[in-house]
């Protein structure tokens, strides 16, 4: 049987370990190098007074294994927001388990939640 995930939404407090995904993430991506931003402008950017964009972290066992960050954005065409998936990223020893699936079918829910017309990812090559 597998162990259950559970996605919640990322705090203030959980800043630290927002940033420590992003680092993760560019390590697995080999873009370490390219990553200039710091604990306390992803504060800011996330939970600052104009908030651009949320994160939701997957647990299991209460611990933190993938998270996805996103942002609104909007079409002019449809007259609709739409949220974009900036980064989606799952720990290699989470991997293979659902915890992807787990954020990615969170986050298509929160956009009909939201009366949004889209959802988009982009990954590198």
């Amino acid at each position: 049987m597998s162990e259950a995930i559970t996605i919640r939404a990322a705090g203030v407090e959980d800043v630290p370990l927002i940033f420590t995904f992003i680092r993760e993430l560019a390590e697995y991506e080999r873009l370490a190098h390219a990553v200039v931003a710091t604990v306390e402008n992803i504060r800011e950017s996330l939970f600052g007074a104009r908030p651009y964009a949320e994160c939701l972290f997957a647990s299991v066992k209460d611990e933190a294994v993938g998270f996805a960050l996103f942002f609104h954005n909007y079409s002019t065409f449809l007259g609709q927001p739409g949220l974009y998936l900036e980064d989606l990223y799952v720990r290699p020893s989470a991997r293979g388990k659902g915890v992807g699936r787990k954020l990615l079918t969170q986050l298509a829910q929160l956009a009909v939640d939201r009366g949004c017309g889209r959802l988009e990812w982009a990954v590198l090559n």
